[in-house]
């Protein structure tokens, strides 16, 4: 039986593999509406043509890679599963110790170990792809310390969820999920909370914005809409990537207004002003509250779902899958594979979600500056920085875009309220710069 069900598993992850396969690189679909041809938002007018072959190609690989890698985290789950090497590593767990924290402690070491090893080959694909288009600028060293502060991190999360959920499935085992949820609400609000000043600083170093006359614009436009805001942060990320990003992050006294220092180094003021009022929109129209809101609302359906779906799974292939009841911690990969299926499906309402928020936060961006042609020429360039597709395939855009894709974002900010754009913006600016650093190289 389980070697029957481990040759259909692989089966059909055969199979859709090819069906993304040709999907995301054969099928129709993402080229530029006729009306939007030759504006702002068309891409052949502040792309050269070697970025628009690049940003294409690149563009279907990591698309192909986003939907083939989750998948195959749910197979190696289910093969962790089928041939007993969880159960194993719980044997391994009970043995050494008779605690049941360092049980779990040990068990989840040797479950991330495994996991982090077997995943190796497609992170470093992904690291050495994005370093060949000219993403990324990181070295390997560099990279290679990320991955082991995730990987601690992660552990060190999973550590205390785990230990929890599992002590509340020993205790309730019919109404574990509704307890574990109201623990998930206090404990996401002090991630987010010690995100900016615990988190973050083990990647990067973050200090107040050395430009003190941009610093100042951003603190008075924060000023004119009440936002609380002492310093605008930068973090050193030039030396990883030549993407461009800003955003606010935390809550309370630690939330913090951050800018990369390369949108510092490749974006105008006036551009940077832009993105910060968009940012300021979300702080504005309490989306981080929404936000937290109905991710507490998806996490008690989903702890809920998995709860039903556990017990049903366990009753029927428990000794097929090497599991004997679901109090015991061999049943995390279980566990993991179920909530992963649960957020890959919930994928197209929340990212409508967000694009909804992103789009707000434009308009109210525009709203505060005024100034449109800044808003047009930062999308651009965070478009070229990033090698990013501005129209994307449906399932892609459903799936995998939190933000508006950027035909459209350039499209709205471009327009006068109540007017259709039949005109592009002028992009001269911008493609002189493009055409000098052609020549340059």
């Amino acid at each position: 039986m389980a070697k029957k069900m481990g040759i259909v598993a692989l089966l059909l992850f055969g199979v859709y593999v090819l069906c993304m396969y040709w999907y995301i690189f054969h099928s129709g679909g993402g080229t530029i509406p006729r009306a939007m041809q030759g504006t702002a938002a068309d891409p052949v007018m502040f792309m050269s043509e070697r970025e628009l072959y690049l940003s294409g190609e690149y563009s279907k690989i990591r698309n192909f890679l986003f939907f083939v890698a989750t998948p195959l985290e749910w197979l190696i789950y289910f093969m962790i599963l089928l041939m007993g090497v969880s159960r194993y590593f719980e044997k391994v767990a009970t043995s050494q110790t008779k605690r049941k924290l360092l049980q779990n402690a040990s068990y989840l070491f040797l479950l991330s170990l495994l996991l982090y090893v077997v995943l190796f080959p497609l992170d470093y694909y992904r690291y050495n792809l994005s370093k060949n288009y000219g993403i990324s600028t990181q070295g390997f060293s560099s990279w290679m310390r990320d991955g082991l502060i995730d990987f601690w991190v992660s552990f060190g999360m999973s550590f205390i969820i785990v230990s929890v959920i599992y002590w509340l499935i020993k205790k309730s085992a019919k109404r574990w999920w509704l307890y574990a949820w109201f623990l998930t609400i206090p404990f996401t609000i002090f991630v987010m909370f010690i995100q900016p000043v615990v988190i973050d600083p083990l990647y990067n170093d973050f200090y107040p914005l050395k430009n003190k006359e941009l610093e100042a614009k951003i603190l008075s436009m924060a000023a004119q809409v009440n936002i609380p805001a002492e310093h605008v942060y930068e973090v050193n990320m030039a030396e990883k990537t030549n993407a461009l990003n800003a955003y606010v992050t935390g809550i309370g006294s630690n939330s913090r207004i951050v800018l990369w220092d390369t949108t510092l180094n490749r974006l105008t003021d006036n551009e940077i002003l832009f993105i910060m009022a968009h940012e300021m929109g979300h702080y504005v129209e309490k989306h981080i509250y929404f936000g937290i809101a109905g991710y507490l609302l998806l996490s008690l359906l989903g702890l809920w779902l998995t709860a039903k779906c556990m017990r049903r799974i366990v009753g029927r292939y428990g000794q097929v899958l090497k599991i004997k009841k679901i109090s015991d911690i061999g049943s995390y990969p279980l566990f993991l594979l179920i909530t992963s299926v649960l957020l890959f499906a919930s994928n197209p309402l929340s990212n409508y979600i967000s694009r909804y928020q992103e789009t707000r936060a434009d308009q109210y961006a525009i709203s505060l500056t005024g100034d449109r042609e800044a808003a047009v020429t930062a999308f651009q360039k965070l478009t070229i920085s990033g090698l990013s597709e501005v129209n994307p395939k449906l399932l892609v855009k459903w799936f995998r875009y939190t933000h508006p894709p950027m035909l459209d974002r350039i499209n709205k900010v471009a327009e006068k309220e109540g007017e259709k754009k039949e005109e592009p913006l002028k992009e001269e600016p911008i493609k002189e710069e493009q055409k000098k650093e052609q020549q340059k190289k």
